[in-house]
């Protein structure tokens, strides 16, 4: 076994703003794991909010080369379970080799990695594509851009997150999912989804910030008109418990749980619990969501447009078009990388 890694940097197509940070690149690191002339590939991002920058991420990725490169009889979550005593507190770059790991045994075993998590492609959710905040005519400019799309998540955390929504429901019928990422307090929450059940919202995810009062969000589950989805709330596999009497669903993102490894045991523990399932993503290239994607017949709902917000991608892999996610043709998690990536 190899490892590799490029930093490169992902330009969006449009200034994206949610209720705590605006952006117009994205700094990402590639993590290559080759054995045999067989490569896999994974994505850990930069992330201010959790404290991720990419010379962290390379100086753990060089901690952990030893453990990633000794020669042992594998499967991904063994590498997993080597991993996870030295990062266990550095879950988006554990995430990145794990999702590495799955491309690679895939590729060797010659199956797409959902098949090699006993998966079965049927019936998988549709993908919603992200409206991040922005002025009300420009919300709707992206809107009308991607009107073919049946479903769209809307950023909120304003002084005008109604008529935000109001303004959006007048040029499309399509379903529409509120993230507020933890913007609201308790009662702006039960009352916005009085007025958002009207205008045709689905669900609402992440309205108050993870660490509010219980009460809080004891008051919110039991009085709001629609569903709550947790997201900053539900980051590893031991948040999902508590988050079932608190919530009517998760939403797994493998950066926050460390890999697909973890998150399938999430998804699966939170069906047991009688929670809807979801896989969000970061803004992030087809490497990061060809990982994620591999998990959707698990799923309720998934969002999984991270590179579609991307002006320009770095590799090919799982396709998402128009909301319809399409498997990859290639084995393991689908993904290739041109001969020669542009790096900084």
């Amino acid at each position: 076994m190899r490892l590799r890694y490029y930093r490169v940097e992902l330009p969006l197509e449009h200034v994206f703003t949610i209720a705590r940070d605006s952006r117009t690149t994205q700094v990402s690191v590639i993590v290559e794991l080759e054995d045999g002339g067989l490569r896999g590939y994974g994505e850990a991002t930069e992330n201010r909010y959790y404290g991720v920058t990419s010379e962290a991420i390379i100086e753990m990725l060089e901690h952990c080369r030893e453990v990633i490169e000794s020669p042992n009889d594998w499967q991904p979550y063994e590498l997993w379970d080597r991993l996870y005593l030295r990062l266990s507190e550095h879950r988006f770059i554990l995430a990145a080799i794990d999702s590495a790991a799955h491309d690679l045994y895939g590729k060797q075993s010659k199956r797409r990695t959902f098949e090699t998590l006993g998966l079965t492609w049927n019936d998988v959710p549709c993908s919603s594509y992200t409206i991040g905040i922005d002025s009300i005519e420009r919300m709707i400019e992206k809107l009308i851009a991607r009107r073919d799309w049946p479903i769209f998540k809307i950023k909120l955390g304003t002084d005008h997150d109604v008529e935000i929504v109001k303004r959006l429901r007048e040029h499309t019928e399509a379903i529409f999912r509120i993230d507020a990422n933890c913007g609201w307090t308790a009662s702006e929450t039960i009352d916005n989804s009085v007025a958002m059940k009207e205008l045709g919202v689905e669900f609402i995810e992440q309205p108050l910030p993870a660490n509010a009062s219980i009460e809080d969000q004891r008051k919110v589950f039991q009085e709001s008109v629609l569903p709550i989805v947790a997201d900053e709330s539900c980051l590893i596999e031991s948040d999902v418990r508590p988050c079932s009497i608190l919530f009517h669903g998760i939403n797994v993102k493998l950066s926050k749980c460390g890999g697909v490894t973890p998150a399938i045991r999430m998804l699966r523990n939170a069906r047991d619990l009688g929670l809807k399932t979801m896989i969000g993503c970061m803004v992030e290239s087809t490497v990061g969501i060809s990982a994620a994607a591999q998990l959707l017949p698990l799923l309720d709902y998934a969002d999984l447009d991270g590179a579609e917000l991307l002006a320009a991608d770095i590799a090919e892999g799982i396709a998402v078009r128009n909301g319809r996610v399409v498997p990859q043709s290639g084995h393991g998690n689908g993904v290739t990388l041109p001969d020669q990536l542009v790096t900084i």
